[in-house]
């Protein structure tokens, strides 16, 4: 996507990286496909000037479109469709929050009744280059061969060659899926943005030959569809790292330190305990744009078990 913002190309990797069910192939059911269904219906309501309010209904005009896409897949995927199932786990890769009634967060599919979309990609899905896109790494990411050329033709897409399907299959998958090259990526663009320096303890260290004792750290784990931009990162030392990836602590969208504090015991000199931290504001970028996602962190938070 030529002359693309940041933020759409951060989309369109989460596109890429759905966190789906993927049957094994001899149960001929292939990845689930909820998710991809339920955004290439988002695109088709941006299209139509349908989410200028910025959310999304759970209703009757919705389960009918869902009903409707769901006819492509149903010869594999004989439950009957769904919406809550999307309409709920879609938080979970950053597209939007769901509520319930009473306006408070939806702790379950079946009280979820509207979404609040994320900002940035509202906006990115005005763009129709961007939609467009969406829905060609939508489509043969997530669907079986047979399913393409019908859901091509609901997109009003006309059935791209065989080798530009398989093209668009990869094209916003992370381009380096080697995981050193592609922690050091990350870690080039992570660190620099807290200056050395962990966002946890305040500690900052930089040797002259370039090493440090800091981690990149991925605030919504990469293997579970997290992204490796810099607004999903933190930089820590690695003892905080391990504390992070195992739930000891998480961030509150003010970016407070929150502390499990009945996960673990700890004793030595002040300066080392997490317990006394809760409560404190971490160490945060300069510059506006490279603080951390919100949305990461609520996945975070909720993948821990913080209320």
């Amino acid at each position: 996507m030529e002359g693309a913002s940041p933020d759409c190309l951060r989309w369109l990797e989460k596109c890429s990286t759905l966190n789906v069910d993927r049957a094994k192939k001899s149960r001929g059911t292939g990845p689930a496909p909820h998710k991809p269904l339920l955004l290439l219906i988002v695109c088709d309501l941006a299209e139509e000037g349908r989410l200028e309010g910025g959310l999304l209904q759970r209703d009757g005009p919705l389960a009918f479109r869902f009903a409707t896409y769901w006819r492509v897949v149903a010869d594999r995927r004989r439950a009957k469709p769904d919406l809550r199932m999307p309409f709920y786990h879609l938080k979970t890769d950053g597209f939007w929050q769901p509520f319930e009634k009473n306006g408070r967060p939806a702790e379950t599919r079946e009280r979820a009744i509207v979404a609040q979309f994320d900002l940035s990609f509202l906006v990115c899905l005005r763009d129709p280059a961007f939609r467009e896109l969406v829905r060609r790494t939508l489509i043969p990411k997530y669907f079986e061969p047979t399913e393409r050329a019908e859901l091509y033709g609901l997109c009003k897409i006309e059935v791209p060659p065989v080798d530009l399907v398989a093209a668009d299959a990869k094209r916003f998958l992370p381009s380096d899926r080697d995981e050193k090259k592609r922690d050091a990526k990350f870690s080039v663009r992570v660190l620099p943005a807290y200056d050395f320096t962990c966002a946890l303890t305040r500690y900052r260290m930089i040797a002259v030959d370039g090493s440090t004792p800091l981690d990149a750290a991925h605030i919504h784990q990469f293997k579970r569809g997290g992204g490796c931009y810099p607004t999903n990162g933190l930089a820590l030392s690695k003892t905080a790292h391990w504390l992070f990836d195992r739930g000891f602590w998480s961030l509150s969208d003010d970016y407070k330190v929150l502390v499990a504090v009945h996960k673990f015991d700890e004793a030595g000199d002040a300066v080392h305990l997490l317990k006394p931290r809760a409560g404190q504001q971490i160490h945060l970028p300069e510059h506006r744009l490279l603080v951390p996602d919100v949305t990461c962190i609520r996945w975070h938070r909720e993948r821990h078990g913080f209320t």
